[in-house]
C-alpha cells in the first residue's frame, strides 16, 4: 500500500492508450475513513446533540420547545417547555473570548422582549402581560423586585429589545457587541465600528456590483493574457533590471557621500559615521553581487522564456476548446463550502452531545464530552483536512485529465464533446485511490504544522524566545515541504492522467522529467508566477479604481474605504481562483510537452503531439543549436592551425 512496496514499472509513456484502476488499497482505506465520518455524524444526531443545537437549551439541561424528561438530579431539570421555544440570556453581552461562548445563565422563554425594560418592575409587568418570565424558573414574577437573588437570577438591566435568530433572543442594538468586536479585531472605538457597519450596509448593492465586476474582469483576463504574456515578460525584465541597477547605484552613491562627510565631523560623530559607512559598504557589495547574478540569470534564461510564452499561448487555446475548465474553481468552492457547513454542524452537535454534569460552584448544568467523544472530535478534525485536500486534488486531477486529453489528441476536432465530463468520469472510475493517497500525504504534513502553529500562538508573550524561534523555524520548514509536495502531487496527477499509473510511480516519473528540465521549470515558475500575479494585481486595481470613483463622490457613504477593501479582497480571491486554474493548465502542458519532446522527434512513427506554437519553439531551438554547432566546427580548424 505504500510507496516502498510499489513494484509497478513503466518503460515508456503511452498517453491515453490504456486505463487501469490505481491505488485500490488507498481507495478502500479512504472509503473506510469516510464511513467512520458518517458514523460520527449519525452518532451526533442520535445522541440528541442536534436537538439541543437547533432548538437551544438552558443552563439546567432542558431543551427549549420540548417536554423534557429528567436527565440529572437538579431541581430545575426535566421541565415541560413546549410553550417556551426561545433561549434568553440574562447577560448576553458577557462574552468569554477565550472559551468563545456567552458567559451567562440561559433560560427558556415564551417570547423575546420587544422593547427596552429599564428596571425589574418593567420586567415584572412584561411577565404579567406576555406570560414570559425572564428570571429564574423558581422565582415568581411578583417577587422580582424584592428577591434576594435578583442580581444573579434576573436579567442584567436594562434589558435590550431582541429579535429571534435561530431560536435565540439576540439584542437588536449592535453596540451590545461593540466591545466584543473591538477585542476580536483589536482596533477601533465603538462609534467607528458603528459607522463602518452602517457604511457597509448602505453600500451593499455597490459592493455586490464590484464583486460581479471582478468576476467579469477575471474571465476577460484569462482570454487576454495569452496575447499579452510576451509584453508582460518584457515589462518584468525591464523593471527587474532597472530596479536592481537603480538600487545598487543608490547604495554606492550613499556610501560615497557618507564617506566624504566623515572627515568634516567631530571624533564622536566620525566613529558613528564609520560604522554606518561600513554597513552601507556591505549592503552595496551585496546588492552588486545580487545584481550581477540576476543579470546573468536573465541572460541565461532568456531563451527559456520563449517556452513560457508559448505555453501561455497554448493554455489560451485549451480554454477556447474547453471553456468549462474555467468553472472548476466554482464547483470546488461549492463542494468545499457544503462539506465545511456539514462538518461544522456535526462538530457543534458533538459539542452538545456530552453527558450532563452539575457544576458545584455555579449550580448550573454543563455538558462534558466523554473520552470516546473526545477521540471522535480528533477523528473529525483529521477528516476536515483529508477530505478538503481530497476535493482540491480532485480538481487538479480533473484539470490535468482534460489538458492531457487536449494535448495528446492530434486532431482537435476529435476531442470528446465534453472533455471535462470525460475527465471527471475517468477520475471516478480509475483514479480516486490515487487522489486519496496524494491528499493523505499533504494531510500528514498539514497536521503537525497546525499543531506547531497553535503551540507558537500559545507561546506568544512568554519569556522563552528560543523555543518560539525553534517552533517558528519548524513551521516554516513544514510550510516549504507542503508547497513542494503540492507541486509534486499536481505533476503526479498529470502523469497518472497520461499513463494510468499509481501515485508513487507517477510521482517518480514526473520528478525525473522535472529534474531533467530543471532550468525550464525555474523559468516557467518564475516568469509564469509573475505574469499571473500581475494579472491578479490588475483585477484588484481595476476593481478598486471603479469602487473609489463610485463611492468617493457620493455623500451618503461616509465610510467608503471599508466597502472598497471588501470588494478588493473578493476581487483578489476571484482572480486567484481563476488564474490558479490557468497555472494548473500551464504546469500540465509543460509536463506533456517535456514527455512529448523527449520520446518523439518528429520522424515518421514518432510525430509530435504538440501545438503549432510549441512546434515553432522546438524548431527555433533546434536551429539555434545547429548554428552553435556549425560555429564551433568552423573554429576547430583555426585552433588546429594555431597549434
Amino acid at each position: 500500500m505504500g510507496c516502498c512496496g510499489n513494484k509497478e514499472k513503466r518503460t515508456e509513456w503511452t498517453p491515453l492508450e490504456e486505463r487501469s484502476v490505481t491505488d485500490i488499497p488507498w481507495l478502500i482505506l479512504f472509503i473506510f475513513f469516510c464511513t467512520g465520518m458518517a458514523i460520527i455524524t449519525g452518532f451526533s444526531v442520535a445522541k440528541g446533540g442536534t436537538s439541543r443545537l437547533i432548538n437551544g437549551y438552558d443552563s439546567y439541561g432542558n431543551i427549549c420547545g420540548k417536554n423534557n424528561s429528567k436527565i440529572i438530579d437538579h431541581p430545575l431539570n426535566g421541565q415541560n417547555f413546549a410553550s417556551r421555544k426561545y433561549v434568553f440570556f440574562l447577560d448576553p453581552c458577557n462574552i468569554d473570548l477565550v472559551k468563545r461562548k456567552i458567559n451567562s445563565v440561559a433560560l427558556c422563554v415564551s417570547s423575546c422582549p420587544d422593547k427596552e425594560l429599564g428596571n425589574l418592575r418593567e420586567v415584572q409587568e412584561y411577565a404579567r402581560l406576555n406570560g414570559s418570565s425572564l428570571c429564574r424558573y423558581d422565582i415568581e414574577p411578583s417577587s422580582y423586585p424584592s428577591h434576594p437573588d435578583k442580581a444573579t437570577s434576573c436579567p442584567k438591566l436594562p434589558v435590550k429589545p431582541s429579535k429571534v435568530r435561530f431560536n435565540r433572543c439576540i439584542p437588536v442594538d449592535i453596540t451590545c457587541y461593540a466591545q466584543f468586536a473591538q477585542a476580536i479585531v483589536n482596533s477601533i472605538s465603538e462609534n467607528v465600528f458603528e459607522k463602518v457597519v452602517i457604511g457597509v450596509l448602505a453600500s451593499k448593492e455597490i459592493i455586490f456590483g464590484l464583486c460581479v465586476l471582478s468576476v467579469v474582469l477575471s474571465g476577460i483576463l484569462m482570454v487576454v493574457i495569452r496575447y499579452i504574456s510576451a509584453i508582460l515578460v518584457v515589462i518584468l525584465t525591464v523593471l527587474v533590471v532597472l530596479g536592481s541597477l537603480a538600487a545598487t547605484g543608490v547604495l554606492w552613491w550613499l556610501y560615497a557621500d557618507l564617506k566624504k562627510s566623515v572627515n568634516s565631523t567631530s571624533p564622536v560623530e566620525q566613529a558613528i559615521a564609520q560604522d554606518n559607512t561600513q554597513g552601507l559598504l556591505a549592503f552595496a557589495i551585496t546588492a552588486t553581487v545580487l545584481t550581477v547574478v540576476l543579470l546573468l540569470l536573465i541572460v541565461f534564461l532568456r531563451k527559456r522564456v520563449a517556452l513560457t510564452i508559448a505555453l501561455f499561448h497554448v493554455a489560451g487555446n485549451v480554454f477556447i476548446h474547453i471553456p468549462l475548465i474555467a468553472l472548476q474553481p466554482v464547483w470546488t468552492c461549492l463542494s468545499l463550502l457544503l462539506f465545511w457547513v456539514c462538518w461544522l454542524a456535526v462538530l457543534l452537535s458533538l459539542g452538545t452531545s456530552g453527558s450532563p454534569e452539575k457544576n458545584v460552584n455555579t449550580g448550573l448544568v454543563e455538558f462534558k464530552l466523554d473520552e470516546p467523544l473526545q477521540y471522535m472530535v480528533w477523528y473529525h478534525a483529521v477528516g476536515l483536512i483529508w477530505i478538503s485536500e481530497f476535493l482540491l486534488a480532485c480538481q487538479q486531477m480533473t484539470v490535468a485529465g482534460a489538458v492531457v486529453t487536449y494535448y495528446f489528441t492530434r486532431d482537435k476536432s476529435q476531442l470528446p464533446m465534453t472533455p471535462i465530463l470525460s475527465s471527471v468520469l475517468r477520475l471516478a472510475r480509475y483514479h480516486l485511490g490515487t487522489v486519496a493517497k496524494g491528499a493523505f500525504i499533504i494531510t500528514l504534513v498539514e497536521i503537525p504544522r497546525l499543531i506547531l502553529t497553535y503551540i507558537h500562538n500559545q507561546l506568544k508573550g512568554k519569556e522563552n524566545a528560543c523555543a518560539r524561534c525553534m517552533v517558528k523555524a519548524c513551521i516554516c520548514c513544514l510550510w516549504c515541504l507542503q508547497k513542494c509536495l503540492q507541486y509534486l502531487n499536481q505533476n503526479a496527477y498529470t502523469a497518472t492522467a497520461i499513463n494510468s499509473t499509481s501515485f508513487c510511480t507517477s510521482a517518480r516519473d514526473a520528478l525525473i522529467i522535472l529534474v531533467e528540465n530543471a532550468v525550464r521549470v525555474a523559468a516557467i515558475n518564475t516568469v509564469g508566477d509573475f505574469v499571473l500575479f500581475f494579472g491578479k494585481v490588475l483585477v484588484v486595481a481595476c476593481t478598486a479604481f471603479v469602487g473609489v470613483l463610485t463611492l468617493r463622490y457620493q455623500q451618503e457613504y461616509t465610510v467608503w474605504v471599508v466597502p472598497v477593501i471588501i470588494a478588493c479582497l473578493f476581487a483578489y480571491l476571484v482572480a486567484h481562483c481563476f488564474l490558479s486554474v490557468y497555472e494548473m493548465v500551464v504546469d500540465a502542458l509543460f509536463l506533456c510537452f517535456a514527455i512529448d519532446s523527449k520520446y518523439n522527434d518528429g520522424s515518421p512513427g514518432k510525430e509530435y503531439y504538440m501545438d503549432k506554437s510549441l512546434m515553432e519553439f522546438v524548431e527555433n531551438s533546434r536551429k539555434a543549436m545547429e548554428r552553435d554547432t556549425s560555429a564551433g566546427s568552423k573554429l576547430m580548424p583555426l585552433a588546429d592551425r594555431g597549434t
